[in-house]
């Protein structure tokens, strides 16, 4: 089926749909969460996130996010089920 013949209908009865709110976050939903505890519990607002990881662990999953704050800070997030909170540390620099 062509693209144009799909949307006819809609542009028909003059119902246009702003393209954000079709748009959709490729994130996990579990950064969702680390978002809120992190404004909750560190007053950071994550600007985006790093090293992004899911796994498993003695058949548990498992959750991992470096988090970068607005302010500079960053913050490590760690979360095997069946936690409902993550566990937060803040990243500092470190010498070998």
């Amino acid at each position: 089926m062509r693209l144009s013949n799909l949307f006819a209908p809609v542009i028909a009865t003059g119902m246009i749909v702003p393209a954000v709110a079709l748009a959709q976050s490729a994130d996990p939903a579990w950064l969702d969460t680390v978002s809120e505890q992190l404004a909750r519990d560190e007053q950071c607002l994550v600007e985006y996130y790093v090293n992004i990881r899911e796994g498993e662990l003695a058949g548990r999953k498992t959750y991992e996010a470096r988090a970068q704050c607005r302010d500079g800070r960053q913050f490590d997030a760690v979360r095997t089920e069946p936690e409902t909170e993550f566990t937060v540390r803040l990243c500092e620099v470190q010498v070998c």
